[in-house]
């Protein structure tokens, strides 16, 4: 039987995943089905608990079902216990549930690797402080970044953050006014500021031209933060289309065992929203 996986999300039907694993199948000629599902907000687990009964093997999750997965979980790996939310589960055959998050390893490879910025000894500043940077702050400090600092509206959601992944590394919380004056190597967007056309409240000054802007959202053409960015003269930017790729890749490897050549994938998707 053709090995059956899907993303769940609501909404779901915007999803690039199915054409990114079925390509990542093709190449590595690998026989799978993967799908979309709608799951209305409390019923997930229904729509989840559906799906394996019909052979399902692993799901993708998205908005707005991350806790959910991970509190549906039944094994967490560390990465996903620190982010306190699933993008991957993995179904096995005595029935458990494994849970994992692959954003921040999707991040990371797309920075270090795609566009050859090394994080190490980096200063970094991640706007925004929900679960999109939950998610991806472990991976990040991982690398060894001389400091992260995570500027929000709400202090105390930054700060928050920065007291849960104290032991992972340098790493302090600020409002956006704090960062008057300072600049850094890298900058992430992970508000969804640019979903809304719209931009984080940042002062002017904090990008150099040795400064690689970085947006978590991926579009057609430069978002608002990019624009920004480009015009206060940032050396390097880049949107979340090689991050959407990564993750999925990562996803792929926990699934199927095999580590998938994302680069043609990224270039295809790319076309597609030029």
């Amino acid at each position: 039987m053709t090995d059956r996986y899907a993303v769940i999300g609501n909404p779901v039907s915007h999803s690039q995943s199915p054409f990114i694993h079925n390509e990542f199948a093709k190449a590595n000629g690998e026989d799978i089905r993967y799908e979309k599902l709608f799951a209305e907000v409390g019923r997930f687990e229904e729509v989840v608990r559906a799906f394996i009964a019909q052979g399902g093997k692993g799901l993708n999750v998205t908005l707005p079902f991350k806790g959910n997965a991970c509190r549906m979980s039944t094994e967490l790996t560390d990465r996903a216990r620190a982010a306190e939310a699933v993008n991957t589960l993995t179904f096995t055959e005595d029935g458990r549930i494994l849970g994992d998050n692959t954003d921040g390893v999707g991040i990371v490879r797309d920075i270090v690797d795609n566009l050859d910025v090394p994080i190490v000894g980096k200063q970094v500043l991640i706007l925004g402080a929900g679960g999109a940077v939950r998610g991806v702050l472990g991976p990040i400090l991982a690398e060894k970044p001389a400091s992260v600092t995570i500027a929000n509206r709400t202090l105390i959601k930054a700060e928050s953050l920065a007291h849960h992944f104290a032991d992972h590394g340098s790493v302090s919380a600020v409002g956006y006014e704090d960062l008057r004056g300072k600049h850094f190597d890298l900058v992430i967007n992970a508000t969804s500021t640019s979903l809304n056309n719209d931009l984080p409240p940042i002062p002017p000054g904090i990008f150099t031209a040795r400064t690689l802007a970085y947006d978590m959202v991926y579009s057609k053409g430069l978002t608002p933060f990019l624009k920004r960015a480009q015009a206060e003269n940032a050396g390097m930017l880049a949107d979340g289309l090689g991050m959407l790729v990564e993750q999925a890749a990562e996803s792929y490897r926990i699934w199927r065992g095999r580590q998938p050549e994302t680069r043609k994938v990224t270039n295809m998707l790319r076309e597609v929203l030029a």
